[in-house]
């Protein structure tokens, strides 16, 4: 038999449905709400299964939605359980479907299946049963393991924002400015007589002071070589994570600042940038010249006094390595802590052969590969000060004495920093 028609007030019973699917998380707006009405005066939907394909048309924007839906419509207009309807409920079965047969079909059609109401397939597509579904590896997690000089333009944008999650902090160190601290160590005598001013010259409070406490530079010194440019790039978008206080410097055959290229939230934006502010983007590598640049006309004014240098470059030296191991020398005297990136250290095998690695070795506080996202956290760990450093092979020694004199004299550099 078929329904009756019953003359309803479509208003208020929109709107009180609307604001139900509302409270549950789907974006249903006054408009919808109208045309969900308008939409109900045209169909005449005189089964529920009919309401329900109506509603779902007008209402819904997103499949995600249709769970979230699903729950408030079945709430109001009845359950989707099997079993004959109530007495006042009772209507015509819905037409026999005389499409082909498919499995979806036949499983929505079995007892005790999560079906809407007129054996329809369940909007939400899902069953009750757990089907086991192959999952392949996340974007994330093959963006991670995925070296820099093998990414694709679109998903450096991608390695972007996981690099954001990283928390690269310096070590910090003592200034020479004071601030107020109530439990400081020592007695700040100007703040003490001013106070006492107010009580009549007695100091009953005593004020005192401390050092500041703040966070060490950070400078990276980024090769923009032929070899090292992909790394360069990602890098660079990585330094735009590391704050406010960290300084850019790119070289090839010369050196150049991109502090303030870097300066802009669009990560795409910065690199165009850089690239334009280095006319020797991609050109050969001079790692001596560069680091004496540095020191010159930076280090010894006070940017790398005390600051943790990062030095990306793979140590292929156009130049002479002599220079590199002077300028190794003298940037140590003034640097807190060096860390040097060399993505080739990730080779099974690895062995310092080239000459401006050599001459860097024994200034150095930590070699990292720093070639994956993965291996960001070691970079970001050696700069912190962790022990957890990639062991590298102490080279041959007749290599050593050929490659890394100390300068003014015939007898090799020892392994490892000097004190």
């Amino acid at each position: 038999m078929k329904v009756e028609t019953v003359d309803l007030d479509l208003a208020p019973l929109v709107a009180a449905f609307g604001r139900r699917l509302h409270a549950a998380g789907v974006p249903v707006t006054p408009e919808r709400s109208a045309r969900f009405a308008a939409a109900l005066t045209l169909t005449q939907p005189v089964s529920r299964t009919r309401l329900y394909w109506t509603a779902r048309a007008v209402l819904l924007s997103d499949a995600a939605q249709a769970n979230a839906f699903d729950q408030v419509f079945f709430s109001v207009f009845g359950s989707r359980v099997d079993g004959p309807p109530p007495a006042d409920e009772r209507r015509e079965p819905a037409p026999a479907d005389d499409r082909p047969a498919t499995p979806a079909r036949d499983r929505a059609s079995a007892p005790g299946s999560d079906v809407a109401p007129g054996g329809a397939t369940p909007p939400s597509g899902e069953t009750t049963q757990d089907v086991p579904i192959p999952v392949a590896a996340a974007d994330e997690e093959r963006l991670r393991a995925k070296r820099f000089d093998a990414l694709e333009p679109g998903e450096l944008a991608q390695i972007y924002v996981l690099m954001a999650r990283l928390k690269v902090a310096t070590p910090t160190r003592l200034t020479r400015r004071a601030e107020r601290r109530r439990r400081g160590e020592r007695i700040d005598l100007r703040r003490t007589l001013r106070g006492a001013l107010r009580t009549g010259g007695d100091p009953i409070g005593l004020a005192h002071r401390r050092r500041r406490v703040v966070r060490r530079r950070l400078v990276l010194l980024c090769d923009i070589s032929g070899s090292m440019e992909p790394y360069a790039r990602a890098y660079l978008q990585f330094l735009t994570c590391a704050g406010r206080d960290a300084e850019a410097f790119v070289f090839a055959t010369r050196l150049t600042r991109v502090t303030r290229a870097l300066a802009t939230r669009s990560p795409e934006r910065a690199l165009q940038r850089a690239a334009a502010a280095a006319p020797d983007w991609s050109s050969g590598t001079r790692i001596g010249e560069a680091l004496r640049a540095f020191t010159d006309r930076y280090g010894r004014r006070g940017m790398a006094r005390g600051a943790v240098i990062v030095i990306l470059s793979d140590g292929w030296e156009r130049g002479d390595p002599a220079l590199v191991g002077r300028e190794m020398a003298r940037l140590s005297r003034l640097a807190h802590r060096i860390v040097w990136v060399n993505p080739r250290v990730s080779a099974a095998g690895f062995a310092p052969r080239a000459g401006g690695m050599l001459a860097a070795l024994p200034y150095i506080d930590a070699l990292v590969s720093g070639h994956s996202l993965d291996a960001l956290t070691e970079v970001a760990d050696a700069i912190a000060g962790a022990d957890r450093v990639v062991a590298v092979p102490e080279p041959e020694e007749e290599t050593w004495k050929t490659a890394t004199p100390v300068p003014g004299s015939s007898v090799p550099m020892p392994y490892g920093r000097p004190a």
